[in-house]
């Protein structure tokens, strides 16, 4: 199999790699408007430099997108159009109308896209995920997510990228459906700035919260941070009627307990998101091999995408109106 990558950046160069490394993958080209970066990139893992999209959907079988958001769009309707399997980092967009009419187009031309929402494949949500469907947690009562970036992401990127809850935790929305079975019917949220004034400048929160509802009666907590001296922090805690647990939790968790007995502080807390999730990361991209072999079942199809950017959503006007919200109000 023939595989592209366009846009080599942290994420799309990692994607490339392990591409490359599959056994099932004969050869991967990569392409990116900073041709010295591709042509390094290339060099590096053993690839082959596409001087341009159209050029790579006429030589490969498959196609991932891992460029700016601002792109996905366009470049997921070539690929349709194309007939190319696609990989696609979240999100397809950052609002509703442009997603649905991406969705519809894919739908049209009964494309197959897998969403990059790689903590689907991570171990400990994938555990949950079968506690829940086995009974073994009882009636999940409370879902706690949180949410810790290191740090900022650049000036530069922040008008762009939807702001916290589009940008950041359109992973956790998507996770917490995933794990629980359950939509999400009504949000309230909120945020600050959290003292970075870049974010209140461009209309976004560098600290948020959000408490959601879910139609089997469950009730969620969300809370985020855009810095955190510590390091990369991630995790679910599940409390149900027959046991709670919780996914995130280790000897490399950035927190530390006050409690004489309790567990000691980390020696080498997460980084970043490539150090906690690689291997979510490279199962992701082992599936999405099988996906366009016809092998498997798409395991995040574009709906799924589709859904989380809604809750992404109607926390946003949660926030902005400072009242409850349903997801079906930003339709």
């Amino acid at each position: 199999m023939r595989i592209g990558v366009a846009g080599v950046g942290r994420i799309g160069s990692f994607h490339a790699r392990v591409l490359s490394q599959h056994p099932g993958v004969a050869r991967v080209l990569v392409t990116d408007p900073d041709q010295a970066r591709a042509a390094k990139v290339a060099s590096d893992i053993g690839a082959d430099v596409s001087p341009s999209i159209e050029a790579m959907l006429g030589q490969v079988d498959a196609f991932v997108i891992t460029t700016p958001t601002d792109t996905h769009a366009d470049l997921l309707r070539q690929a349709a159009d194309a007939g190319r399997p696609t990989f696609c980092e979240k999100p397809i967009t950052i609002d509703l109308a442009s997603t649905d009419a991406v969705v519809r187009h894919i739908q049209r031309r009964h494309a197959v896209v897998q969403m990059g929402f790689q903590r689907r494949f991570d171990p400990g949500y994938r555990r949950a995920r079968e506690l829940v469907e086995r009974g073994d947690l009882g009636r999940i009562y409370i879902v706690r997510m949180s949410g810790h970036d290191p740090h900022p992401p650049h000036d530069d990127y922040i008008p762009g990228s939807g702001g916290i809850f589009r940008d950041f935790h359109i992973h956790d929305f998507d996770i917490v459906r995933h794990v629980i079975g359950q939509e999400v019917t009504e949000v309230y949220a909120d945020g600050s700035d959290a003292g970075f004034e870049v974010f209140a400048r461009h209309g976004d929160v560098a600290a948020a919260v959000a408490t959601l509802r879910f139609s089997g009666g469950t009730l969620g907590i969300l809370s985020g941070a855009r810095h955190d001296p510590v390091g990369y922090d991630i995790r679910m805690e599940l409390f149900g009627a027959g046991d709670s647990v919780v996914v995130g939790w280790n000897g490399r968790t950035p927190l530390k307990s006050l409690e004489p007995d309790g567990p000691p502080p980390p020696e080498r807390p997460y980084g970043f998101f490539l150090d906690r999730f690689e291997q979510a990361y490279r199962d992701e991209l082992h599936a999405f091999v099988d996906v366009a072999a016809g092998r498997r079942a798409n395991p995040c199809p574009p709906e799924e995408a589709r859904e989380a950017i809604r809750v992404a959503m109607a926390c946003d006007l949660s926030r902005q109106l400072h009242r409850p919200v349903r997801p079906e109000e930003v339709e």
